[in-house]
């Protein structure tokens, strides 16, 4: 079905300058879709601008904090599926600047929801949360039954996202479905705080990589383009019935491995 399902088909994107965005956007071309992405600010280093993905696409400039501009880009698009990245990832940031984390994360999330409530043409939405919607449990590793106990601002902008978007196919039937990753991993990756980039880029500079904690905590990894097969494989279920809507769903291999990070690092 898959083929047949994006051919053609009016896809929005938000976020997608971001890490797993330019990802996604390419992976949609390639299958024959009609990709908009929602930019908010232009970033030159990124995928969809660098390799000029952007070229093939249809650019709203804009903030999805802002509701009348999402919903005109959804009504005169005539968007028909949505997947809804945008957000601020950025633990530390958030924990700067919460207020610019929340607008983002969680005034962001019920603007797209809302519109495309609203907008007939769109049928369904996926929304991009996190891992760290769980907070911190002292049972692990936690599944999708784990309440969601965000404490810090980043965690809980994922967690009250989370759970804005299950409230809309519960109470107003939009097929919508939540992905929760663990950190991605991937070329184009901007974020040098990062795990990752940021000791590729230290042992490239002949620099020291910068030790994080004390190597005790653990985290789950996921490289990019498996989880652009993830976030397809959810609208195709959302596709074809109502049996991943208004669910979570977690995205991992299962296979955790140590962190050195503080509570200041990245998290997707």
């Amino acid at each position: 079905m898959a083929p047949e399902l994006w051919r053609h088909r009016r896809v929005l994107v938000t976020g997608a300058t971001g890490l797993l965005g330019g990802w996604l956007v390419e992976s949609l071309l390639a299958r024959g879709a009609h990709v908009v992405a929602i930019v908010r600010d232009g970033v030159p280093r990124s995928r969809l601008i660098r390799e000029r993905i952007v070229e093939r696409v249809d650019v709203a400039s804009g903030d999805v904090a802002d509701y009348v501009f999402v919903e005109r880009v959804l009504a005169e698009y005539e968007i028909e599926c949505v997947f809804h990245l945008a957000a601020q990832t950025i633990v530390g940031i958030a924990n700067r600047a919460p207020l610019s984390t929340f607008e983002t994360n969680v005034r962001g999330t019920w603007n797209v929801l809302e519109a495309a409530r609203r907008v007939p043409t769109v049928q369904q939405v996926v929304v991009a949360s996190s891992d760290k919607a769980y907070g911190d449990h002292d049972t692990l590793p936690y599944d999708e039954t784990a309440p969601l106990l965000g404490r810090h601002p980043y965690d809980v902008s994922k967690s009250a996202a989370d759970l804005i978007a299950q409230s809309y196919w519960h109470t107003f039937g939009l097929r919508v479905a939540v992905t929760r990753c663990g950190n991605l991993f991937g070329g184009g990756d901007l974020n040098w705080n990062r795990i990752v980039p940021g000791t590729i880029r230290s042992a490239l500079a002949g620099e020291r990589p910068v030790i994080r904690s004390d190597g005790r905590l653990i985290r789950d990894y996921l490289y990019v383009e498996d989880a652009v097969d993830a976030y397809l494989l959810v609208a195709e279920a959302l596709a074809e019935g109502d049996h991943v809507a208004g669910e979570g769903i977690n995205v991992s291999y299962e296979l955790s491995a140590t962190r050195r990070r503080a509570r200041s690092a990245t998290s997707t």
